[in-house]
């Protein structure tokens, strides 16, 4: 089923304290990540997240999910994952880099935030081809869509189907295998959030499939 577009409005350039709080917190640690892992951190790109929160903000004020449950894959330092927890969805993260992994836990648990993080892949089971095909396309580059790591969805004890809302940051020429699993795998209804740089977002339906009458 196809996904379709939804606008969502331009939400104030004001931030809560202590989103202000956090978010200062979080770039000071992802920058020492980046500088003390130059090599590792090649991988690692995050989004603007001041503009990920208000498309979240947007999400909520305008019930537009049909529940509160969110993942973020490729999650690294958890900072989307715990932006969500903080406008009370209840969410998790997919990360393949343990490095990243126990930082995220490290940031969500000082600031005392619900987030549960998993360790491994958000290439759903069964969805191995597909992310094959775009690892050859992209000449080996992207580690993350190797299909031989562990299940991140076994950890979380959760399916891609129970999410009402996944948030991606899709390098460039992997948006086209976001969609393509999102479309697949993710239940009917659910957001798929994606930030594209600079400083702009996507956000899109999965429609339902329509009646047939006979």
């Amino acid at each position: 089923m196809p996904l379709v577009e939804i606008e969502i409005s331009n939400p104030s350039s004001v931030l809560p304290d202590e989103i202000v709080a956090f978010l200062r917190e979080a770039d000071l640690r992802v920058n020492q990540f980046l500088e003390n892992s130059p090599r590792r951190a090649t991988a690692f790109v995050p989004s603007d997240f001041k503009t990920v929160y208000h498309a979240l903000q947007a999400i909520t004020d305008s019930n537009l999910a049909s529940g509160n449950s969110l993942c973020e894959w490729g999650s690294g330092f958890g900072v989307v994952a715990s932006l969500a927890a903080m406008l009370e969805f209840m969410a998790c993260g997919i990360e393949i880099d343990q490095g990243l992994v126990d930082a995220s836990r490290r940031l969500a648990d000082d600031f005392g935030l619900p987030v549960e993080f998993a360790q491994g892949s958000f290439i759903p089971s069964g969805a191995e081809s597909l992310a094959e095909e775009a690892y050859a396309d992209n000449n080996a580059a992207y580690s993350w869509l190797i299909t031989d790591a562990e299940d991140g969805y076994k950890e979380l004890q959760c399916g891609l189907e129970e999410f009402d809302v996944v948030f991606a940051y899709p390098w460039p020429g992997e948006d086209h295998l976001i969609s393509s699993l999102f479309e697949k795998y993710a239940a009917e209804g659910a957001l798929l959030l994606t930030y594209d740089y600079p400083e702009t977002v996507l956000l899109r339906r999965k429609l339902r499939e329509p009646r047939i009458v006979t």
